[in-house]
């Protein structure tokens, strides 16, 4: 594609792409250097790499919803939904994500069954619940529970954590619309709830299709962020 036929869109995302890309090397060179702080001892500095690597990788989930959610617009995104092991999808998650969990402190622990398998596109599920345990981060006290199980015909992920949960404005029951706009007073986009929402509904079976449901209480009491597919 050249600049002549370029529209802004694309050019949007082109820049997305580039942005993401850069920030993926700063957030290697973060983590190496907090790696170093917390080897020597250097706790303070440690916990405020912390700070700054959560939020620089909150930002690169944002980057990568973005143009995942620009390629669903224009048709470009290789859906791919085949038969995949849940509880290795999950620890995988994990292992993407518990460097940040440790600059808090925070417990997190995998629950699901090691025969239990569903079909899902792995890499969009993933940055579902990537998207769902930055949230858990921001709300917990010091535990979050990633569980998975298979519930009349129906798969649900659920991420839980034992925090004050989520305010009565971000609550949502299945089927609701989460295309709420912008907050000013909170910041919130409500990017990552209408990227899991829109995840979740590309997954159809027959004439169901997968839903996304923001509530309180759950094992822990505090927020529960759960995903249902068919």
């Amino acid at each position: 594609m050249t600049h002549q036929n370029m529209g802004f869109t694309d050019f949007l995302a082109s820049s997305i792409h580039d942005m993401k890309n850069s920030l993926n090397i700063q957030l290697g060179a973060l983590e190496t250097i907090a790696a170093q702080c917390q080897q020597r001892g250097d706790t303070p500095t440690f916990e405020s790499l912390g700070h700054v690597i959560y939020q620089a990788n909150r930002m690169n989930v944002n980057l990568v919803q973005l143009l995942s959610l620009y390629k669903f617009e224009t048709s470009t995104y290789p859906v791919d939904i085949s038969e995949h092991p849940l509880a290795e999808t999950l620890n995988e998650v994990v292992l993407r994500i518990k460097s940040i969990m440790a600059f808090k402190g925070i417990t997190l622990t995998v629950d699901c069954e090691p025969d239990c398998y569903w079909y899902f596109d792995r890499e969009l599920l993933m940055g579902v619940l990537i998207n769902a345990l930055n949230n858990a981060y921001n709300y917990t006290t010091d535990k979050i529970r990633v569980s998975a199980g298979i519930q009349d015909g129906w798969l649900e992920l659920r991420v839980e954590d034992n925090g004050r949960g989520y305010p009565p404005g971000m609550l949502m029951a299945e089927g609701a619309s989460v295309n709420k706009g912008v907050s000013f007073a909170s910041g919130s986009t409500g990017l990552g709830f209408y990227f899991s929402s829109q995840v979740a509904h590309m997954h159809k079976n027959g004439d169901r299709s997968g839903a996304l449901i923001i509530e309180n209480g759950g094992t822990y009491g505090g927020g529960c962020f759960v995903v249902r597919l068919p």
